[in-house]
């Protein structure tokens, strides 16, 4: 091979797998021989695996018994993200000190002469050197003569940048050339940029779905974190961060962070790679029929809340949905903030297990208890409560008998002393009462109460004032074959059995003709006398007629009242 290309081989590097007359040009040589790979000019392209990274070099396996290296500048971003495997074609520059080979990344030749420039630049073609140093405006070059390189045209992004370079081999173009005024002037970013392309489409086709690769998170977004795989980005969305709820990528990163990430999907056309960092870890959901199960009582944090229900945490990844109908056994809640809020421990029933659609439901007031157990022990019917007027509506009053359980009072209820068109004629939200349980519907949750109950009346009056055996008056307001109902005063009537004995109703009966209006307070003056009407002969009954009847059962406790015609 030509001297022009390769520079005089070193001394001999002692390796115990290499014989110690081996010589670089020997080596090279049998790499020529055993390798079919060319590329136009003088030198040898090869293809270079990534061994190894250390903080300053770049290892690779070039075929030889000797690895080659290169520095870390030689690859983007220093070469962070590059991992060991990858491939790259390089050229053989000679072996340094250490025994290793130095390489180039791309096959160059640095001019010697003006021809060689010309011909370098008519034919577009790279060309090698060492940047020498830093001028205003940009770079000096040795390109086999002096050339200058615009600080746009470098590559790099600042003068700090630019400082690392004096030194270093450089790959690039020659974009203007006068030989009479001898003015060089080269391009070294179109040649960095043309590299990221190259190591990006063989990182696109090097990556397969499924693949675990390590990454460096380059930034955070409100959708995710972009991560550096070594010259190309993936994005690991927010939603597979975790298996549990992530609201914010910074919440578990941070830009610099080391990654080991599952690739989910690759797309090179749109240069699309989505990555996963919870498909590293088992998924909550394929224990969850067995970790939780129907009835268990579980605690979980209230992580946030819908119109429906509130959504609760019992582990990373695992959430359970408390229904709006499951919150209350007393409470019609309209809403889960009218009871819970964001952060809530909360205890819960599970109510229903479906791993396939990954749904838990839960229930909040089966782990409470259900108040309405006990309420016919503890509000018999027949006994009395007192409790505050809670709401009112235009058919009755809402009264609290104890915290959760409400019982109704209908407007019928409330009082008998007149007819009210509404509650709040005379109650009012707040108001302690006292009220008769009159019946209790446990599975309908509905207690109805009565007030009206509570007062003494006409009844309780009358049967205080008389004992069984008293003759009273009484008109007869209702009848059929078996008994007739008899009104012995307002509010008070009794029933009267109608006996084989007793006359049948008259077909004509001229007292049906009196004057009712006067028939109440007539009846009430008769109570203690038990007279009869003068002149009253005995008659069938019939509707609307005014008779004596005998007392024969007055039930103080059930308040009933029995009668025999007298």
């Amino acid at each position: 091979m030509p001297d022009e290309t390769l520079p005089t081989p070193l001394p001999p590097v002692e390796n115990t797998d290499e014989s110690p007359t081996e010589s670089f040009g020997d080596l090279f040589a049998q790499f020529e021989r055993t390798h079919s790979h060319k590329t136009d000019g003088d030198t040898k392209q090869l293809e270079g695996t990534v061994v190894t990274v250390d903080a300053e070099s770049v290892y690779l396996d070039i075929g030889f018994k000797t690895e080659g290296i290169l520095p870390r500048t030689a690859f983007e971003n220093n070469a962070e993200g590059l991992t060991p495997g990858s491939k790259f074609p390089v050229s053989v520059k000679g072996r340094n000190p250490e025994g290793y080979y130095e390489l180039s990344r791309i096959h160059v030749a640095q001019p010697k002469d003006w021809s060689s420039l010309s011909e370098a630049f008519t034919q577009k073609a790279a060309v090698s050197g060492i940047v020498t140093g830093v001028v205003k405006g940009g770079l000096t070059v040795d390109v086999g003569v002096r050339a200058f390189m615009p600080a746009s045209r470098s590559g790099v992004r600042d003068a700090a940048e630019m400082e690392k370079l004096v030194g270093q081999e450089i790959t690039c173009l020659i974009i203007k050339l006068d030989t009479t005024e001898e003015d060089v002037v080269v391009d070294r970013r179109v040649i960095v940029e043309e590299q990221a392309r190259s190591l990006e489409q063989s990182r696109y086709a090097e990556l397969k779905e499924g693949d675990i690769v390590s990454g460096q998170v380059r930034s955070l977004a409100s959708y995710g974190a972009f991560v550096d795989l070594g010259g190309i980005d993936g994005l690991l969305h927010i939603s597979d961060i975790a298996w549990s709820r992530v609201n914010a990528a910074e919440d578990i990163l941070s830009v610099g962070q080391q990654l080991q990430l599952k690739i989910l999907k690759v797309e090179p056309e749109s240069k699309r790679i989505s990555l996963g960092l919870k498909q590293l870890q088992a998924e909550p959901w394929d224990s969850a029929a067995e970790t939780y199960k129907e009835g268990q009582r579980i605690t979980g944090t209230v992580t946030r809340l819908a119109d429906f229900g509130a959504f609760v945490e019992l582990e990373p990844g695992i959430e359970g949905l408390i229904h709006v109908s499951e919150m209350s056994w007393v409470k019609k809640v309209h809403k889960p903030s009218d009871l819970l809020k964001t952060g809530d421990r909360v205890d819960a029933l599970v109510l229903s297990v479906n791993s396939a659609e990954r749904r838990i439901s839960l229930g909040l007031k089966q782990a409470l208890g259900d108040p309405w157990t006990d309420v016919p022990q503890k509000f018999p019917v027949g006994s009395t409560i007192e409790g505050p007027v809670t709401r009112m509506m235009k058919f009755g009053a809402f009264v609290e008998l104890t915290e959760g359980i409400e019982g109704l009072i209908h407007i019928s209820e409330i009082t008998a002393e007149r007819h009210l068109h509404h509650p709040q004629d005379v109650l009012r939200t707040g108001q302690v009462v006292k009220a008769q349980v009159l019946a209790i519907d446990a599975e309908k949750r509905q207690i109805k109460l009565s007030m009206k109950q509570l007062v003494p009346t006409g009844l309780s009056e009358f049967l205080l004032e008389h004992k069984e055996g008293d003759v009273v008056s009484g008109r007869v307001v209702e009848q059929s074959p078996e008994s007739a109902l008899i009104e012995l005063g307002e509010g008070i009537r009794a029933a009267c059995p109608i006996t084989k004995n007793t006359p049948a109703a008259a077909k004509d009966n001229s007292s049906a003709s009196l004057d009712l209006s006067q028939l109440t307070s007539m009846l009430n003056a008769r109570w203690k006398s038990g007279a009869a009407p003068a002149g009253s002969q005995p008659e069938p009954l019939s509707v609307g007629q005014v008779r004596s009847f005998k007392l024969v059962k007055l039930d103080q406790e059930t308040q009933k009242i029995e009668l025999a015609l007298a």
